[in-house]
């Protein structure tokens, strides 16, 4: 019964992080409207958090072998629900934005270390169940944030999508005071690799940076995105290079000579991409296009999400029958695949009952990627070793899904120019279906009541509407199909990828 308790608790603290990644989305507009802040100094809130996260999710392992698992979790569960309360109290932008950093700063252990505990909860013939138990957290996190963000900013307001975190937060806190155990650590604390945290600090935050701020920007336009860039490329550079040079690093890059651990890593970075770019497409698509109100582009993430519960505990108990976890990889990637092509089918007229019956294959096809890939990254790893796989493998899920909405953000902006253009190229007043049109048009506004010039300008105006419409749909069905193409990229990768059942995951443990 306690282990239990102390699972479910984990995996709200693993849940209450992901949601955060992506509750503040639909509600910008209204934290930039009550702090009298431009819209694009507020999405500095949601870089800010991605960037504390990528930069404390590699180093996880290290800083609870130095401070003690327990120590470290329940300390960064504290300082993410206390800075969830400063966020709420937050009277301008720029303290928000620091309140956000400080609390990803928290947070980023309650991914990584939240996952080592549920694995230590169960034997190693039971680590499939914890994949998937896991796995849940991993999906259901950045689904379900628009849905309750665009709840909470519709029916109260935008500061309690961060008090929401503070009952959950000492709760969860509360009970693993209580319940969890500190695993053996090992007597002899090497020197803390300073050089490695500042090389990497400096490396991953200013790519992120890059990566949340470059097409708000217009990429290297802006003279402080040439410079983050060059920044990202030798911080990184050096840091990979310093740490397969001295003996203790901060992280353990040696382990990717893990061949599984390495394809693994690829992989969950596509599948990050398609996870966090599809749950930033999806709802632009729904209420740009469509119109659908925040609440209502929410709601149509959740049968996909409520299924793909189903479709995680599926996977961890084929897996446990013994199924190769490349097999459920592809035809998770091939569900995902065929989710993107559906989506860049729909037309103007589509649907809530379409959209989510593409987005239960999104579901079905990332659960049955999530605890497979997990199982593949750690596979061949030593028990010392998993922790370091863990934390790496769940950054590259972080940085695919910062990559892939840079990229589908991007490709969207460009492919609606390029299609704006092409359709108002082929457009001529002499064509008879374009003038019937505006005649048409024409005729109904003087029918209502305009005068005949006012009519032809209002005729004019619907006729641009409707290709910036048809010039959005043509770019997001592109965008979908973009997707799509990246998956089916990756697919080769798994024919080198060892799935035998005697590479089945060992016991985490956080120790060195």
């Amino acid at each position: 019964m306690k282990k239990n308790i102390l699972i479910v608790a984990v995996i709200a603290a693993a849940i209450m992080e992901l949601i955060d990644t992506s509750i503040v989305n639909v509600a910008l507009s209204h934290m930039s409207g009550n702090l009298g802040a431009t819209l694009e100094d507020t999405s500095w809130v949601i870089t800010a958090y991605a960037i504390a996260n990528v930069i404390i999710i590699p180093i996880t392992g290290f800083l609870a072998a130095r401070l003690g698992q327990r120590n470290y979790y329940i300390g960064s569960i504290l300082a993410f629900t206390f800075f969830s309360l400063m966020c709420g109290q937050a009277t301008n932008i720029w303290s928000l934005v620091l309140f956000r950093f400080l609390q990803g700063i928290g947070g980023g252990a309650l991914l990584s270390v939240s996952q080592v505990i549920v694995f230590n909860q169960f034997p190693k013939d039971k680590q499939h169940v914890a994949s998937a138990i896991f796995g849940i957290g991993v999906f259901v996190g950045p689904t379900i944030g628009p849905t309750l963000g665009g709840y909470i900013t519709e029916y109260y307001s935008w500061p309690w999508i961060f008090y929401i975190n503070v009952p959950i937060g000492i709760l969860v806190a509360f009970i693993c005071f209580l319940l969890l155990d500190e695993p053996p650590r090992s007597t002899h604390q090497p020197r803390i690799d300073w050089t490695g945290i500042l090389l990497l600090a400096a490396g991953v935050s200013a790519l992120q940076t890059v990566l949340e701020r470059g097409e708000t920007d217009d990429w290297f336009e802006a003279a402080y995105i040439t410079w983050l860039t060059v920044i990202a490329v030798l911080g990184i550079g050096f840091f990979i290079w310093w740490e397969l040079r001295i003996a203790h690093p901060v992280v353990n890059l040696r382990v990717l000579k893990s061949r599984n651990l390495s394809i693994g890593a690829v992989l969950t970075f596509v599948s990050g991409t398609g996870m966090f770019a599809s749950v930033f497409l999806t709802p632009v698509f729904a209420q740009r296009l469509l119109y659908f109100t925040p609440l209502q582009t929410g709601m149509l993430l959740l049968p996909g999400a409520f299924l793909a519960i189903g479709g995680l505990v599926i996977s961890a108990r084929l897996l446990q029958r013994g199924l190769s976890p490349v097999f459920l990889i592809l035809a998770g990637m091939g569900m995902f695949i065929f989710f993107s092509w559906q989506m860049s089918q729909l037309n103007q007229n589509a649907g809530a009952g379409a959209i989510s019956q593409s987005l239960i294959w999104r579901g079905m096809g990332l659960a049955l990627i999530t605890v497979p890939l997990t199982t593949l990254a750690v596979s061949s790893l030593p028990p010392a070793d998993i922790p370091q796989g863990a934390a790496l493998n769940n950054m590259m899920r972080q940085l695919g899904g910062s990559f892939g909405i840079a990229l589908i953000n991007t490709y969207l902006s460009k492919r609606n120019a390029q299609h704006r253009y092409d359709l108002v190229s082929h457009l001529n007043t002499s064509d008879p279906q374009v003038y019937n049109r505006l005649h048409g048009y024409t005729q109904y506004f003087q029918g209502k009541g305009a005068s005949s010039s006012h009519a032809h300008q209002q005729a004019l105006q619907l006729l641009d509407h409707g290709i910036t419409r048809q010039g959005m749909l043509l770019s997001f069905s592109d965008a979908y199909l973009v997707m799509g193409l990246v998956f089916l990229v990756a697919l080769p990768l798994l024919l080198v990828a060892s799935g035998s059942k005697k590479d089945a995951p060992r016991v985490v443990a956080m120790d060195h």
